[in-house]
């Protein structure tokens, strides 16, 4: 199968997330879901001679897509981007001009059926970004308990018929027929859930719900964005595109706390701690862009700058 061919990828939001990054030409930079590299291909060409790119992603496919950029300014790590400041210092890198992170899903890996994050194609429930470990969507669908699974899908997918769904899919299971394919939970879903959304398949919010779940995406961003700030040198710049509000309520709550100065009530007389990022800005797809890339609609990139402040407990 050539994926080149078969699963295309748009990056989103290219230009922007590359120009909100770029703080300095000659710099370090890392792009933390290189995924197929449309952001670290244009930062390249932005580069200096002198200057550096480190990509990171957890999915092997990355990973062997990066192998096509031959560029010595450019490397590549496997690796959750939320142990990007332990990867770098395995690198000798300790401090970077730039971070980028392109969350949540690739076009090759929704359109991948043999990938299970789509209801669109039938293919095996597994969903993992890292096909190499961890349990796959039809594992906790098999092994969690009712409580649980009705808990994943209205936490992460904001369903509220959950519950039901959930009671649903252990019917299932415990009458011999696990969920194994997303052919198999999509009708499942279509069963229990009786009133859809306009224009969405009923099965949208159980399967983004299960896909955060199986890869630990909120805490993954919850910890990339600290490791991030960790790296950062004055000045430097943090680039995140975000898909959904659960992504996005996370991304503007972290800058605005440290986009803030802060005052120690023990103390009253005392000077505050200054702010450690300025926030610059948020900005959304131009009408153009969601008409030749429906997928990035619900796109929101945020940028910050990190100041001079040092870092506070």
């Amino acid at each position: 199968m050539n994926e080149s061919a078969e699963f295309r990828h748009t990056t989103v939001l290219l230009n922007e997330a590359v120009d909100g990054v770029l703080a300095r030409p000659e710099g370090i930079y890392v792009d933390g879901t290189f995924g197929r590299g449309g952001h670290s291909r244009l930062l390249l060409s932005k580069l200096a001679p002198e200057g550096r790119l480190i990509g990171i992603d957890r999915d092997p496919e990355a990973i062997a897509a990066a192998a096509a950029i031959t560029d010595p300014r450019f490397s590549i790590v496997h690796s959750a981007f939320a142990d990007m400041a332990d990867r770098l210092a395995e690198l000798g890198v300790h401090q970077v001009d730039g971070v980028l992170l392109d969350l949540g899903v690739s076009s090759p890996q929704i359109d991948n059926p043999e990938r299970g994050f789509s209801f669109r194609f039938d293919g095996p429930l597994d969903m993992r970004m890292d096909t190499t470990r961890g349990e796959s969507a039809a594992g906790f669908l098999a092994s969690a308990d009712e409580r649980e699974i009705a808990r994943v899908i209205r936490d992460y997918g904001e369903e509220r018929f959950a519950g039901q769904i959930a009671k649903a899919v252990v019917a299932r299971r415990e009458a011999g027929a696990p969920l194994t394919r997303t052919d198999e939970l999509r009708e499942l879903v279509a069963r229990t859930v009786k009133t859809r959304e306009p224009g969405q398949d009923p099965a949208t919010r159980t399967f983004q719900a299960l896909r955060i779940h199986v890869n630990g995406e909120l805490e993954e961003l919850e910890q990339g964005l600290k490791s991030a700030l960790r790296l950062l040198a004055p000045g430097g710049r943090l680039s995140v595109i975000s898909f959904h509000s659960l992504e996005d309520r996370r991304v503007k709550t972290f800058i605005a706390g440290y986009s803030k100065t802060v005052f120690d009530r023990r103390a009253p007389f005392a000077e505050p701690a200054p702010l450690i990022l300025n926030a610059l800005g948020r900005i959304k797809p131009s009408a153009e862009e969601v008409a030749a890339n429906p997928r990035s609609r619900s796109a929101v990139l945020r940028v910050a700058e990190r100041t001079a402040a040092p870092l506070r407990d």
